[in-house]
């Protein structure tokens, strides 16, 4: 079984409703749309060309940072 996290996260009380009521009407708990809310953005991020070209520009920064702490 995988590790799970708690998240809390504050919302506008209409948005709140209108999730509560989409999950009710799909039959899934609200934690379960949230989640694949999530990863369906998670997924778009990952093809996303510009994403990827930002991302590797921190990861290279970042490395930098890492190697001369480590010196």
């Amino acid at each position: 079984m995988s590790k799970t996290r708690v998240t809390t996260i504050r919302q506008p009380e209409d948005q709140a409703e209108d999730m509560e009521f989409v999950a009710r009407v799909d039959g899934i708990p609200a934690s379960e749309l949230v989640r694949d809310a999530i990863a369906e953005y998670l997924e778009k991020r990952r093809a996303d060309p510009d994403f990827k070209s930002r991302l590797a520009a921190r990861i290279e920064a970042d490395q930098k940072i890492l190697k001369r702490l480590a010196e």
